[in-house]
């Protein structure tokens, strides 16, 4: 067996690059509608890249819905009634500020200058500026004075990666949702929006979840679902896209409690992505100190990409904005009848609108940090006998395909040996069988996609019905029944393993 003697599982030196180029070469993710030069912003998820976003879906879904008795799931409508985005303010103020570069022509988005800028203060050890300049930038921003935006960002000494100048326009507001029209007849269209975020289908639908549900406060409601943003600047990959899933859950509370439910959401996110394999050092707390016009609390939990820690999930404390707003311009009451007795008065608390803590995880953004993580290089062997070897390090549960069969030699009844087995397993797992090229040829194919197990069927196969397995991450390799191949794989493919570290 090969020793791995210099791991380097989603490390620095792995770039951007690097990962763009496994992910379309070993079918996880390709350019949008490619034959046609693409679609700045916009992929399509291949025949691994699907396998292992539905499994992060699943994995989110039972973690929300089925750990916790008190959280139910809906589906919502992409089309919402365009008042439903007037309540919820993004008519009004879904804006990102942007900024050109008159000699590159170039268009940025400029808060994230500063807090690039802001991360090179803290990277060299100057907390107390980046920190500083966060504030000053969350202050103008809050107070939308754009020109101190622009002035900022010149005092800073900030400049154009791409022409090195200063020489910026005015920051300007760009609204970033799609509109289309609805309608059999241009004439008679009305105009509505590709939804901007999933969260708005959820409050619009809180009354009904709860009186057919008859939930009690605290509740929660989870969804998973297609976003659209006309992102400006869209960059690195999946990790900000035009087109986009999110995987929410909005937690009604009774006022009052909201931070101490804020906080423990927190703490239970963080130890979901723990749990699905990334690392405690890559993964940090970004508390916001420019909030978004609803929140009174917000953090985003943040992973250590190839391009530096960038958010993942946040965790807003919403209050009651959003429930108000509804109730406000639909004029009807999203108010609940809380009948629990208040220790202060003696009485029950009565009627009143919920606060809403919120947890919102791009699906795009987890699989990139986790497909980032998993993808490994590592130098084996000793001497001259050295070599590089890439895999992708998934956690079993995660795996595309959970067990690839090989028969030795293609005869002597070795092939219908092993998709007998194959046949055998199918039924629970995603298994796959290959029998072309040398058998460590079909090894390698398989941990350049992360399969797990590897299982070869020998002459000795059918003498005693048993096979060798080959674990991916150690290339160990053991001997077993085939009798006891489906507890084997069954037990370490288990979302249980994950689920039972939360």
């Amino acid at each position: 067996m090969n020793t791995p003697q210099t791991p380097a599982a989603g490390s620095p030196a792995t770039s951007l690059q690097d990962i763009i180029a496994h992910a379309k070469e070993y079918g996880f993710v390709f350019p949008s509608s490619e034959i046609y030069d693409g679609l700045q912003a916009v992929y399509d998820y291949g025949q691994n890249g699907v396998e292992l976003k539905n499994n992060l879906k699943t994995l989110w879904w039972k973690a929300m819905t089925q750990l916790h008795d008190n959280v139910v799931g809906i589906d919502a409508s992409i089309f919402m009634h365009p008042l439903t985005w007037k309540a919820s303010g993004h008519v009004d103020s879904f804006n990102d500020p942007m900024i050109d570069n008159r000699d590159s022509k170039k268009r940025y988005r400029a808060d994230q200058l500063l807090e690039l800028k802001a991360e090179a203060y803290a990277n060299a050890g100057d907390e107390e500026k980046s920190t500083a300049l966060l504030q000053e930038m969350g202050r103008l921003l809050g107070d939308n004075d754009l020109e101190g935006v622009r002035n900022l960002i010149i005092a800073e000494g900030i400049k154009d990666p791409v022409s090195g100048t200063d020489n910026w326009t005015e920051v300007r507001q760009f609204n970033l949702m799609f509109s289309t029209q609805v309608g059999s007849l241009a004439e008679d269209a009305s105009l509505i929006y590709l939804r901007p975020e999933t969260a708005q289908g959820i409050f619009v639908n809180f009354l009904n979840v709860q009186k057919t549900g008859r939930m009690k406060i605290p509740f929660g409601i989870a969804q998973i679902g297609k976003a659209f943003r006309n992102e400006i600047v869209a960059r690195q990959f999946t990790f900000r896209m035009r087109e986009f899933e999110q995987m929410e859950m909005q937690f009604f509370v009774r006022p009052g409690t909201e931070m101490q439910w804020y906080e423990s959401w927190r703490d239970t996110r963080m130890k979901f992505h723990q749990a699905v394999g990334l690392p405690a050092d890559k993964l940090k707390f970004h508390i916001h100190e420019k909030l978004a016009h609803y929140a009174n609390a917000a953090v985003d939990i943040e992973y250590k990409f190839p391009f530096g820690f960038r958010e993942m999930e946040g965790i807003h404390s919403r209050t009651d904005f959003d429930l108000k707003a509804h109730q406000e311009l639909s004029r009807k009451k999203q108010q609940y009848f809380d009948n629990e007795v208040d220790p202060a008065t003696g009485k029950p608390y009565g009627n009143y609108i919920p606060y809403v803590v919120e947890t919102s995880v791009g699906a795009d953004r987890l699989f990139l940090a986790v497909f980032c993580n998993a993808f490994t290089k590592e130098t084996v062997g000793e001497g001259d006998q050295q070599k590089e070897r890439t895999y992708l390090k998934l956690h079993p549960a995660l795996a595309p395909i959970k067990a690839a069969v090989f028969p030795l030699v293609r005869k002597d009844g070795l092939p219908e040996k092993a998709e007998e087995i194959v046949k055998s397993l199918r039924s629970e797992f995603r298994v796959i069988y290959e029998e072309r090229d040398a058998i460590g040829k079909r090894y390698t194919r398989q941990d350049l996609i992360g399969t797990p197990f590897c299982i070869a069927v020998d002459y000795q196969t059918l003498e005693d019905n048993t096979v060798t397995v080959r674990y991916r991450d150690t290339t160990e390799q053991i001997r077993i029944p085939i009798s006891e191949l489906k507890a084997m794989i069954g037990q370490e493919v288990s979302m249980e393993r994950v689920l039972e570290k939360m």
